[in-house]
């Protein structure tokens, strides 16, 4: 480290952290294959595929000239600018993490997580918990290990929750929760109570083929840019890779043709906020995202402050009439867009309105909590899961694949994650409110099929800021005030409750 100037050190750190970033933009590209792609017979070869990539990552994160180049920065951090302080920080976050993980541990999960996603599948297809379980429990025991490595022993779902929403504890979100859910209760029941009813029978024989045309046509005219990115099919709809190569994808029923729109949309709002990071920055946290909550924000805004608007359906409902003419025929514009918004209870959480989701993601949040501290044992998940969705949800699942297999998290040990879709509802909610201050005739522009000063608003302000900021620090940067239920409650009595009284 002789004879070198800070700025030389920081050219060194970030060209390494753009190998970096290469590496494991190539290990997700694996995951997205396999789940798109991969023949059937081939999941213990991307197991294995999967397992040496990340053993190599992790040794090339652990190199000790790393520790070496961050020590030499920090030294001298005070005379940085405020984006190279930022690398260095989350780089050093990064980097002390990676240190105290095993290698041996790094190649293990990979391994596990590939084949218990293939169980998962298999299991959700069969509705069968059992062929599930052992590989369940291996992904929890993993979770815990790991916690342990990184001294949350006492408490590790904290750890979890920390790796997807930096700052946040199982505490402090079951606070929001629990104000939310005082909240929400009443505006479910007045809503389920009412006598205007959705007709869901009007959507029937809607065409793969059909589908798939008009909601590329909705992401395009959104701003995903298709040159940067595809949109394929897939078991559970995700959205990976990055700015620079977008990988999306959704899934198709002929008698469920909002299933498939919708899930693209909500993609979409992550693609668009991958595809606006800062691009020459994405090996480094100039060009990360902050945290899930944030990223759910961007896309449950698309989803659903635009894309169940009544302004959005004024540009695309005679488009989506001409793409499903005798579909549609007889259907009124208020019967379509109350469809469109229909309120019910439904045991599976990627078809549940935006009134009704967060209750979903609080029994999983609850579920998850009882795993980590040990109060619930995996093999009795099934039956507590029907007992929480009862008691918050309000109904039943009919079946294991309708229930505790239904989400494909859990496989990849994604713990602490569900979280991130509620908190990122409150989120888009406040977000949403500042926005409609800021910006004067959004409505009229979506009536136009115009959505170019939205995406330019976010872009400005959340996007192009990588992850400079926490989710909290965030939160009241954008919206003056921190986060809470608060605008997500108004915002759902404001949207719901003219259409069902």
């Amino acid at each position: 480290m002789q004879n070198t100037t800070p700025e030389s050190t920081y050219k060194s750190l970030t060209a390494e952290l753009d190998r970096l970033h290469y590496l494991e933009s190539t290990l997700g590209l694996l995951g997205w294959d396999e789940q798109v792609n991969l023949p059937s017979g081939s999941a213990d070869h991307r197991a294995r595929e999967s397992a040496t990539l990340a053993d190599i990552i992790h040794r090339e994160a652990t190199q000790p000239k790393l520790g070496q180049w961050l020590e030499c920065l920090e030294n001298s951090l005070a005379n940085l600018s405020r984006d190279t302080q930022t690398v260095v920080r989350e780089a050093r976050r990064d980097y002390d993490r990676n240190v105290q993980i095993p290698a041996e541990f790094v190649a293990r999960k990979a391994n596990a997580q590939s084949k218990a996603y293939h169980a998962w599948a298999q299991a959700r297809k069969d509705s069968n918990f059992e062929y599930f379980s052992p590989f369940l429990e291996e992904q929890l025991r993993l979770a815990k290990e790991e916690a342990a490595y990184l001294g949350f022993s006492d408490n590790p779902y904290d750890y979890h929750i920390d790796q997807h929403d930096p700052g946040l504890t199982g505490e402090r979100i079951e606070a929001l929760f629990t104000d939310l859910l005082a909240g929400l209760e009443p505006i479910v029941d007045t809503i389920l109570g009412s006598k205007f009813k959705a007709d869901p029978g009007i959507f029937r024989g809607f065409s793969e083929a059909g589908q798939e045309s008009f909601l590329r046509s909705v992401v395009e005219r959104l701003g995903f840019d298709f040159s940067r990115g595809r949109i394929d099919r897939s078991l559970h709809p995700f959205c990976g890779g990055t700015g620079a190569d977008t990988r999306m994808t959704t899934r198709f029923s002929e008698d469920e043709p909002l299933d498939s729109l919708f899930g693209a949309i909500h993609e979409t709002g992550h693609g668009l906020y991958e595809q606006g990071l800062p691009q020459e920055h994405l090996g480094s946290a100039l060009g990360k995202h902050v945290g899930m909550a944030l990223h759910e924000s961007q896309s449950r805004i698309w989803e659903n402050q635009v894309g169940r608007s009544r302004a959005f359906w004024d540009f695309w409902e005679p488009p989506y009439r001409k793409a499903f003419p005798s579909q549609l025929a007889g259907v009124s514009s208020e019967a379509l867009y109350l469809a469109i918004n229909e309120v019910r209870l439904t045991p599976i959480r990627v078809d549940a309105d935006e009134v009704t989701y967060n209750l979903h993601i609080i029994l999983r949040f609850n579920l998850e909590r009882e795993l980590f501290s040990g109060d619930l044992a995996v093999k009795d998940l099934p039956a507590r899961w029907n007992e929480l969705s009862a008691r918050t949800v309000g109904l039943t699942p009919a079946s294991q694949a309708q229930g505790v297999l239904q989400d494909i998290h859990w496989s990849g040990g994604a713990f602490g994650y569900f979280p991130s879709y509620c908190l990122g509802n409150m989120l888009a909610a406040q977000i949403w409110h500042t926005l409609q201050r800021q910006i004067d005739g959004l409505e009229e522009d979506f009536r136009m099929g115009e959505f170019g000063r939205l995406l330019n608003w976010l872009r400005r302000n959340i996007h192009s800021l990588g992850r400079q900021f926490d989710t909290m620090q965030l939160t009241e940067r954008v919206t003056g005030q921190p986060l809470r239920p608060d605008s997500l409650l108004r915002y759902l009595e404001e949207r719901y409750l003219p259409l069902y009284s």
